[in-house]
């Protein structure tokens, strides 16, 4: 257990930044997943729905820097190659 003052203030706000990081990357796994479900599904109409709540999830997580900019970049291209290919 940390005893300076400042070490306990980091051990508070990395313990914050860890639930906060674990919720986001539930999130943004749980979509993605259930967008690849439905496509392997051949329910198209609904991973059309779903795709552009998936896309504004990653842009969130990319955002406040959850995710880097270019792998957002990439994970909503090639979700969209493959919810196309589904067509």
């Amino acid at each position: 257990m940390p005893i300076i003052k400042s070490a306990k203030k980091a051990l508070r706000s990395s313990g914050r930044k860890k639930m906060f990081n674990l919720r986001k990357k539930d999130q943004v796994s749980k979509s993605i997943k259930t967008l690849k479900k439905l496509v392997l599904e051949k329910k198209t109409k609904e991973a059309e729905k779903l795709f552009p709540e998936v896309q504004k999830i990653i842009d969130k997580a990319a955002k406040t820097g959850f995710l880097k900019k270019n792998t957002a970049s990439r994970k909503k291209s090639r979700l969209s190659a493959l919810v196309k290919k589904a067509k």
